[in-house]
């Protein structure tokens, strides 16, 4: 009897291809110290896209890097800048985490020098993809619904880019690197009717010249004519995600202004990495949360992608075994009746291999 309850529970959980989350998404925390070539060991696999930020003390860009542009190729998700080349920042990408120069953004060596480093696995610099319309350099991880995407723009309303990823991808984001220009966010639970910015703080926004009214497939992706995605001539990067069961996820939920019994919001896994954005008004920040600044609830040390302001304490949220509920009322969290986006990342119920996550 035992037994056969033990599978009726088991199949009602997300079961997951993969085993170990940490093995192709993970945060590490660092101290700066100003030293050149420095090494940053700990993320637990040899990343292909690496996000730094500095904590606190000062107000420090975000720092943007992936395995197919270079290590030493620069993005910064709270500007529109296009990409810059510089070997103060990061260097290379190591078999357990990642090189990084003197330059204060990642590396400071007075006052508080705190900073984090959100890794994922993709499959090196790429390889060529003639899938869509527009050819394109892919780095894949089939196995965790993540890849980087490189091409070049034909200004062709329609044109398809191919992602790699064998699965519709629920979550993209599209970055001109060539030129100063937004970064455009796709969103499965908004679909390809609307689309967001990550560096600042507008709601959805109703434009066929984003991703031309057209949803992904699993091999390619839709552009319009919009120049921050599909400029004749300009380059890009896009960094795609699907949903991996037990894994990620990548949805959506309505404020209550309920307090500390805010809305719980059910993923199948125990989340490490939640990023948060009201979609349906203008004015919230994109709220980056996970379990390494706060190693217990109730969690409130917040980062914004679309700021480059220090960490703060703010709007408190609980990680739980299978989920995540907010615990306070605010604008970035759950205003009454507002729609909320949430994308997130964590370790399965039930693994491939049936290891249950504890509970936090």
């Amino acid at each position: 009897v035992h037994s056969s309850f033990n599978k009726r529970i088991t199949r009602i959980m997300a079961f997951s291809t993969i085993d170990k989350s940490t093995l192709y998404q993970n945060t590490v925390l660092y101290d700066g110290d100003g030293t050149d070539a420095r090494g940053i060991t700990g993320v637990g696999f040899q990343p292909d896209l690496t996000l730094i930020k500095q904590r606190d003390d000062y107000d420090r860009d975000w720092i943007w890097t992936d395995a197919v542009r270079a290590a030493t190729k620069t993005l910064r998700s709270n500007t529109t800048a296009g990409e810059s080349t510089d070997g103060s920042y990061l260097q290379s990408f190591n078999a357990d985490g990642f090189t990084i120069g003197d330059s204060v953004n990642v590396n400071n060596s007075s006052g508080n020098n705190y900073y984090a480093a959100w890794n994922w696995k993709a499959n090196g610099s790429g390889s060529a993809n003639t899938d869509g319309d527009i050819a394109s350099t892919v780095s894949v991880n089939t196995t965790s619904g993540f890849s980087i995407v490189t091409y070049t723009g034909t200004g062709v309303a329609g044109a398809t880019i191919g992602h790699g990823l064998a699965t519709t991808p629920a979550f993209i984001i599209v970055k001109c690197l060539s030129a100063t220009q937004p970064w455009r966010v796709y969103h499965g639970s908004l679909g390809a009717d609307y689309a967001l910015i990550l560096n600042n703080t507008i709601a959805k926004d109703d434009d066929t010249t984003a991703w031309n009214d057209t949803e992904p497939t699993s091999s390619v992706f839709s552009a319009g004519t919009t120049a921050s995605i599909n400029g004749s001539g300009s380059t890009y990067v896009a960094y795609c995600f699907a949903e991996i069961a037990g894994y990620s996820k990548f949805g959506s939920y309505k404020g209550n202004n309920g307090g500390s019994d805010g809305p719980f919001v059910y993923t199948a896994f125990a989340p490490q990495l939640v990023i948060q954005k009201l979609s349906s008004h203008a004015g919230a920040n994109w709220y980056v949360r996970d379990i390494k600044r706060d190693t217990y609830n109730t969690r409130d040390n917040t980062l914004r992608f679309n700021t480059n302001t220090t960490e703060s304490s703010s709007e408190d949220i609980d990680f739980l075994s299978n989920g995540f509920k907010c615990r306070a009322n605010g604008l970035n969290q759950q205003d009454n009746g507002y729609t909320y986006l949430y994308m997130a990342f964590g370790q399965p119920i039930i693994s491939n291999s049936g290891v249950s996550a504890n509970a936090r």
